[in-house]
């Protein structure tokens, strides 16, 4: 009967959470219905600002003059994960007058390790949303402005505009060439950070002469050499480092003061705990965006650009031949119930220790050509007590991209074994969803 009830009282919270979001939603959406551009903050201090930002005030590189352009001042934050979260945090705490918060995304379980203005009951919700009702309850008077949107050349000129500092918390290359172009354009400065694994860099460009993003990189990197943290992985605490370290320099720039890290680049090492602080490249006069004579006056299409998708989402590779991919379905029939053919899993070595499909071997991306390799997956080959005229290879990654890489590979180097070698399309996220719901994903 307890139990019952639980249960009954926990549908009816989860209901009228649900109704909650609803008009939280609706005064949002009532609220951008008249604001055509940020509200400035009011130009004088109250009680209650005295009061919650002294310990700030009393600093004499600060005082109150400092904490009015602080109120007075509006700053852009694209992305509300990893970095924009401890920036768009510490710059309400220090009373920034008005916050924008850009993020296309929805919360989820494997953000909370390093988003933590997200919580387990935000699961779900729109990052935006999530972000600003913790900032809210951080300092109610901060004006949030959402925009659940993907940044695009269609729009971020508009919104842009709006801000004195832009703050790239982004994950993706195409859209910092987005940021840095369109700040360029409208002469903002834009704070740029990254973090993956252990490691993170921070930067200031077209701040007071200094090098825009261009100057540095005229050419996008190669698609294949770029790796975010969804596939690289990185220790929660570094992007936190990183984002505070980026809410820093937009206060900086806000006061006016020197100092900041234009035409430097901060490297953080979370593994030794040093900080180094390169000098960059000037700004390059020949630049395309900021040069004497730029050539790119309009913001261009940036996907195309760099060749890769302006999000940090997987875009599903098409390399095989529909005949050379088989169904979670197929190969649970085949492989876990009738216990025939060889099961690689091309993941790195931590994942693989993670989860993976029983009797599954790993066979690293990265190692799958090395002639130790090789010999090793002959060797089992030879072995396989399911041995037939036609053994069968699959082949198995977390989405089903990498496989599809490691089956052209396996296709060369066992041309002469007579092998029927095929990837599960969709990866662990479809064998997960399709035949084993225990199965972590990730």
């Amino acid at each position: 009967m307890t139990q019952k009830i639980i249960e009954d009282l926990e549908i009816e919270i989860a209901g009228l959470e649900k109704i909650l979001r609803s008009k939280k939603l609706e005064l949002k959406n009532l609220r951008e219905s008249v604001l055509t551009s940020p509200p400035k903050a009011n130009k004088r201090l109250t009680k209650e600002d005295i009061e919650r930002f002294s310990r700030q005030i009393i600093i004499p590189a600060i005082g109150c003059k400092g904490q009015m352009a602080l109120t007075a001042a509006s700053v852009l934050i694209v992305g509300a994960g990893g970095l924009g979260c401890p920036a768009s945090q510490y710059l309400t705490g220090a009373g920034v007058g008005c916050i924008g918060l850009v993020d296309y995304d929805d919360v989820e379980c494997s953000n909370l390790h390093r988003q933590l203005l997200h919580s387990e009951e935000s699961i779900g919700m729109p990052k935006v949303s999530s972000a600003s009702e913790a900032l809210k309850r951080l300092y109610s008077k901060t004006n949030i402005v959402e925009y659940k949107t993907q940044l695009r050349s269609s729009n971020a000129l508009d919104i842009v505009s709006k801000y004195d500092v832009v703050v790239d918390a982004t994950d993706n290359v195409a859209t910092r060439y987005l940021l840095n172009d369109a700040c360029v354009m409208l002469g903002k400065p834009l704070v740029s950070g990254s973090a993956l694994r252990l490691e993170g860099q921070l930067t200031v460009y077209n701040y007071n002469g200094s090098p825009c993003y261009r100057c540095l990189f005229p050419k996008p990197p190669p698609p294949e050499t770029v790796t975010n943290c969804g596939d690289g992985g990185v220790l929660g605490v570094v992007p936190g480092v990183i984002g505070v370290l980026e809410a820093l320099e937009a206060i900086k720039i806000v006061l006016g003061w020197t100092g900041v890290l234009s035409g430097q680049l901060l490297l953080f090492s979370a593994e030794s705990g040093t900080f180094r602080n390169i000098r960059l490249r000037g700004r390059n006069p020949g630049c395309d965006a900021c040069g004497d004579a730029p050539t790119i006056t309009s913001l261009i299409d940036y996907e195309q650009f760099c060749g890769t998708k302006a999000t940090d989402k997987d875009t599903a590779l098409k390399l095989l031949a529909r005949e050379q991919r088989i169904s979670p379905e197929t190969l649970n029939e085949i492989f876990i119930c009738k216990k025939k053919g060889l099961l690689i899993d091309v993941r790195n070595s931590e994942e693989f220790d993670m989860c993976a499909i029983p009797h599954s071997i790993n066979v690293p991306l990265k190692n799958i050509d090395d002639p130790s390799t090789v010999n090793k997956i002959k060797g089992l080959l030879q072995n396989d007590d399911s041995h037939q005229e036609n053994l069968s290879v699959y082949v198995v990654c977390r989405r089903g991209n990498d496989s599809q890489k490691a089956v052209l590979k396996l296709q060369e180097i066992l041309r002469d074994q007579n092998l029927v070698i095929c990837d599960l399309e969709g990866g662990l996220h479809a064998w997960s969803k399709k035949i084993d719901a225990s199965f972590p994903v990730y």
